[in-house]
């Protein structure tokens, strides 16, 4: 399914689309849907014959009004089941008499399994309805595959900045490193010389601290000492 949001006025999709009870001979068809705000088109083929539907305004405004919906709601959910096949829909590419086909599709609502269904007409040139679905299938793949390349491009240039941020941010993380220890050494370099100073310091302070001390005993002795002499020549 691919879809083109190229133009503001129509959206179109292409979707295989597997028909039947979900069994090994499902057929498969290709629906083609453009769709516009008011009304769609549908183009299908089997890889050999085409049908065409046109739903227009008053009959898209009709059904609608039947299912007590908007026209773009109604549009959106068609859309939607036409432009993805929905897990657990039946849908069905039947014999409707004259050449016409009955597209139709089973949804649930509120608990009520509903079904829609379309009728579309043999296509007047089913080689080129066919060609046409063809031509859009491969254009859409060429758009998916370009898209491809230019994410892996852009994958590979993410990843590359991925591994440049990485390397930076583990040479910035051992930059840190060593900025830290180189710090952290002469911090302690320093710490370690002011401790030095401060017990160098508290050294000389406890010196200086003993030195009057010492020579007050000194005075004392020396004291005592002339006072006995002077006696001793007194008498």
């Amino acid at each position: 399914m691919d879809v083109d949001t190229d133009s503001p006025v129509a959206r179109h999709t292409c979707l295989k689309l597997h028909v039947g009870d979900g069994g090994a001979a499902d057929a498969v068809v290709f629906v083609k849907g453009t769709w516009f705000t008011s009304h769609f088109q549908l183009s299908i083929t089997d890889g050999l014959d085409a049908w065409v539907g046109d739903a227009t305004e008053a009959e898209v405004r009709q059904r609608a009004e039947q299912w007590d919906q908007p026209v773009s709601e109604y549009i959106a959910m068609a859309e939607l089941y036409l432009g993805f096949q929905q897990p657990g829909s039946v849908y069905r590419f039947e014999d409707a008499g004259n050449g016409q086909k009955r597209l139709s599709w089973t949804f649930e609502k509120l608990g009520t399994k509903l079904e829609w269904r379309w009728k579309c007409q043999p296509s007047p040139n089913n080689k080129q309805a066919t060609l046409a679905i063809l031509d859009f299938l491969m254009d859409a793949n060429i758009r998916l595959s370009e898209e491809v390349i230019s994410v892996r491009q852009s994958f590979d240039k993410l990843k590359l900045e991925a591994e440049k941020c990485l390397s930076q941010s583990e040479k910035f993380s051992n930059e840190k490193l060593e900025f830290e220890s180189s710090v952290y050494g002469k911090f302690i370099e320093v710490l370690n010389s002011k401790k030095a100073k401060l017990r160098d310091l508290r050294s000389r302070s406890q010196n200086t601290d003993k030195s009057p001390q010492d020579e007050g005993d000194s005075s004392d002795k020396t004291e005592t000492f002339d006072e006995g002499s002077a006696d001793e020549l007194n008498k």
